[in-house]
C-alpha cells in the first residue's frame, strides 16, 4: 500500500509508543495530525517530523472532550482532508487510583496500615474514574468522529491500545486493567458494527516498553532491575523490555487496506512471549 497522502489522527502523539508511529508515518508521507494534552510532548515529536520535512499539525486537546474531538475533525478535514487512519495511543494509569499492597490487609479496615502504606479502601476513587474514562472514552469518542470520515472516503484503519492487563490483571493495577480488558471487547464491538462500511478496528496489547516512566519502576536490562523488574523479565522469553520500534511494524500491517484487508477485530500482543508463561 503506498502511505503518501493518507491522513492519520494520531492521540497520545506526545508519548514514546505513539510518538515513534507518528514520525514513522510521516516518513512514508502520511499527513499525521498530532493531539495530546500536552503541547509541549507534542511539540517535541513536531520537530523531529519537520527535520525530514514531513507534514502535521497540532492539536492539544483532552480526547474524552466530545466538543474538542469534534472541532479536530472539523479542522483536520479543512486542512488534510478526511482522515485515513486513527491511532488511539492516549491513556494511562495514576498512581493515585493504586493501592501500595497487592493482597487485602485487616488493617485498612480499621484505619491502622502502616503511614506511607495504602490498600484497596484507601484509593482516590476519582483518579480511579478517570483512567477507566480516559481509556476507554478517550478511544470511544475519536474513534465515532473520525469513523465518520472513514465511511465517507469508503475505508479506514483504527488501532486502539490495549494491554498485557487485557489478559489477565496485573496487581495494584484495579482501574487499569478494568479499562484495558474494555478495549479489546470494545474493539471487536466497534469492528463489527463498521464492518459493513469497510472500517477496520484493531488492537496492538504491548509488552513491557521501555519509557522513562518504566525505568523508575521496572529499572533496566542493562544497568539493573528493580524486583518488579526482575519478575517481569523473568516471565518474558525474549528477556528484555520492548522498544517503541518493536511496535511499527505491526501497526503498518494493520494499517494497511492491502496486507490485512480481511483483519478486524483483533487484540495482537507485541510482547517478548510475556503471554506465553503460565508462571509455573
Amino acid at each position: 500500500m503506498d502511505f503518501k497522502n493518507k491522513v492519520a489522527v494520531v492521540t497520545g502523539a506526545g508519548g514514546t509508543l505513539c510518538s515513534c508511529l507518528a514520525i514513522e508515518l510521516a516518513k512514508k508521507g502520511v499527513k499525521v495530525v498530532l493531539v495530546g494534552r500536552t503541547k509541549e510532548k507534542l511539540d517535541a515529536t513536531a520537530e523531529k517530523i519537520a527535520e525530514f520535512g514531513g507534514e502535521y499539525l497540532i492539536y492539544p486537546c483532552d480526547v474524552t472532550d466530545k466538543e474538542a474531538i469534534a472541532e479536530l475533525a472539523g479542522l483536520v478535514e479543512e486542512k488534510f482532508g478526511l482522515c485515513d487512519f486513527l491511532i488511539n495511543g492516549a491513556g494511562g494509569n495514576n498512581v493515585k487510583a493504586m493501592p501500595t499492597i497487592t493482597k487485602f490487609d485487616e488493617r485498612e479496615l480499621s484505619g491502622t496500615l502502616p503511614e506511607g502504606t495504602k490498600g484497596l479502601y484507601d484509593i482516590d476513587m476519582e483518579a480511579f474514574e478517570s483512567v477507566i474514562k480516559i481509556n476507554t472514552m478517550g478511544s470511544v469518542i475519536p474513534m465515532m468522529e473520525f469513523a465518520k470520515h472513514m465511511i465517507k472516503k469508503g475505508g479506514g484503519s483504527i488501532i486502539n491500545f490495549a494491554s498485557m492487563n487485557t489478559y489477565c490483571p496485573l496487581t495494584r493495577c484495579f482501574a487499569y486493567a478494568m479499562s484495558k480488558a474494555a478495549v479489546s471487547n470494545m474493539t471487536q464491538s466497534f469492528a463489527q458494527y463498521y464492518a459493513n462500511a469497510n472500517v477496520r478496528v484493531n488492537a496492538i496489547a504491548p509488552g513491557f516498553m521501555v519509557n522513562e516512566r518504566s525505568k523508575a519502576y521496572l529499572g533496566t536490562v542493562e544497568e539493573g532491575l528493580t524486583p518488579r523488574g526482575e519478575q517481569v523479565i523473568g516471565h518474558t522469553p525474549m528477556g528484555r523490555f520492548g522498544k517503541a520500534d518493536d511496535l511499527v511494524g505491526c501497526a503498518m500491517w494493520l494499517l494497511d487496506s492491502e496486507a490485512s484487508s480481511f483483519v478486524t477485530g483483533t487484540t495482537i500482543p507485541v510482547d517478548g512471549g510475556f503471554l506465553t508463561l503460565g508462571g509455573v
